[in-house]
């Protein structure tokens, strides 16, 4: 799961910092690719390890949070592009996905294994 995460990040500073349009159109493949996977990978924990009883509930908040999450990520890149263009926005995103990636492995070292078949 982090890995997937990982190589979003990486592929939103590698577009950033890109001034290739070949360039640009790979990591932005890459980028997207990371994120549906990511996204394939927190909709099937969410599906096997809630509880039967609460499956729905729980697939509801998180679908809730992720709408929630898109509009204020969309405010937040508006905002820091404000302040730091559109290219130190994109750098901004990428290294802060990076940096919250590792903060988070290192925290919940659980997560770490949770999308490993064992």
């Amino acid at each position: 799961m982090f890995a997937g995460v990982a190589v979003f990040g990486a592929a939103t500073v590698a577009f950033g910092l890109s001034r290739s349009l070949g360039l640009s159109l790979v990591a932005l493949a890459i980028l997207g690719g990371a994120d549906m996977l990511s996204v394939f990978i927190r909709q099937t924990l969410v599906q096997l390890m809630t509880p039967d009883a609460m499956r729905g509930r729980v697939a509801a908040v998180s679908g809730l949070f992720i709408s929630a999450s898109n509009e204020l990520g969309e405010f937040e890149s508006g905002v820091v592009a404000r302040f730091l263009g559109p290219v130190g926005a994109a750098l901004f995103g990428g290294v802060g996905a990076l940096a919250v990636t590792g903060l988070w492995a290192g925290l919940f070292p659980a997560l770490r294994k949770a999308d490993r078949l064992e």
